[in-house]
């Protein structure tokens, strides 16, 4: 058995698929309208359609789980979040960069719906 796929539920899809896209590279590989599978195994399910899956509300923010990206030019990765907030986008960050005394390089942040994201320079 192996690990397929990772679902998180999204309130605006279109601004969820531009998010991933330009800041992360992914791309969509089949758009389902309210469930979208983009590649590197991120799904984003439309939060409505998602709580009538699991017969309860979606809770944002609910610190329970993170998205993980590893990146190898952690300078250039802030330089993109820092972009995208000087033209407007927000970037509401839990961590700055940060070095773990190990010598990691990381930086937290939500995406638009609340999603915890943690971008890790690789080892």
């Amino acid at each position: 058995m192996k690990l397929k796929n990772v679902l998180i539920a999204v309130t605006d899809m279109e601004r969820s698929k531009r998010f991933y896209h330009d800041l992360f590279g992914l791309d969509v590989i089949l758009d389902g309208g309210d469930k979208v599978i983009m590649t590197e195994g991120l799904v984003l399910q439309s939060a409505p359609v998602w709580e009538e899956a699991v017969g309860g509300k979606v809770i944002f923010r609910n610190h329970a789980a993170e998205l993980y990206f590893e990146e190898n030019n952690m300078d250039s990765f802030v330089e993109k979040l820092e972009k995208m907030e000087r033209s407007g986008g927000k970037v509401e960050y839990v961590n700055r960069l940060t070095e773990h005394p190990w010598g990691q390089k990381i930086v937290r942040f939500y995406d638009p719906d609340g999603n915890l994201i943690e971008v890790g320079s690789g080892r």
